[in-house]
């Protein structure tokens, strides 16, 4: 393994951020992978300020580009402000050009309102370390190195349906520590590419957005993916996805995919 850099991004001023190596995706040096800036939005979505304890049970992030290794600015605005629930939107900008954009739903927060109901779900036991060598399929690249992978079902290195435990080994920001959500959704961006049906090197199947709806807020330092990938016959396909923690179920989340031979 390669040596790490200290964290994905480091805070230049408030809003402004320079990705490191490690958000190196696996087409380029030149683009992140699409964990970082995603993770990046939802920690700006979910420290912008309210009057009340607010929780974001909802994300969803529109990915209009391949996202630059370039200093980029985060926004966020609010759509839809109120005392219990409100609408945030955020924007990843560099270099004058919007490559994300996100909406967030947070909601007044008030543990014990509502009786909690279980999910069936049964979350599988955390694996023991498992060999580096799992990543063949893609090739070993700076942003999947930086995660540490233990697979239950599947893997990088075979096509189908995939449970994988992660934990990020290094912080999103410099100095700052890793918020469960921000560590749920760095993982979460990569469930196509754990449940690929499809060989990379023949396909690719970029997802042009991500919704995670969260049930309750995540709790690591291990968070775990249950993903499965289903292709229409037109070039389009969808990526669907349990998430949990070491308590159970913490949300589901969905891709939309552009397939397409390469």
């Amino acid at each position: 393994m390669t040596e790490l850099p200290t964290a994905f991004y480091k805070q230049l001023s408030e809003g402004e951020f320079e990705p490191t190596v490690a958000t190196q995706g696996p087409w380029s040096p030149d683009f992140q992978h699409g964990g970082p800036p995603s993770s990046l939005l939802t920690h700006a979505l979910r420290i912008h300020p309210a009057a009340c304890p607010f929780r974001i049970i909802r994300i969803t992030i529109e990915i209009l580009n391949a996202v630059p290794v370039t200093p980029c600015e985060i926004t966020v605005e609010v759509v839809r402000g109120g005392r219990r629930i409100d609408l945030l939107r955020g924007e990843y900008r560099s270099g004058g050009k919007t490559y994300l954009i996100a909406h967030a739903w947070r909601v007044f927060s008030e543990v014990g309102l509502t009786m909690a109901t279980p999910d069936a779900y049964s979350v599988p036991l955390l694996p023991e370390a498992q060999a580096h060598d799992l990543y063949s399929m893609f090739g070993n690249f700076p942003y999947v190195e930086a995660l540490e992978w233990r697979f239950s079902k599947g893997g990088f290195d075979a096509l189908g349906p995939a449970t994988v435990w992660t934990r990020p080994r290094i912080p999103l920001i410099e100095d700052q520590e890793v918020d469960g959500l921000e560590a749920l959704v760095l993982m979460i961006d990569s469930a196509n590419g754990i449940s690929a049906e499809l060989d990379f090197d023949q396909w690719t199947y970029v997802p042009v957005d991500m919704t995670v709806g969260i049930l309750r807020p995540p709790e690591g330092p291990w968070f775990g993916m249950e993903a499965r990938t289903a292709i229409g016959d037109d070039g389009s396909g969808q990526t669907t996805t349990v998430a949990f923690d070491r308590r159970g179920t913490v949300g589901r989340s969905l891709h939309t995919l552009f397939i397409r031979p390469r």
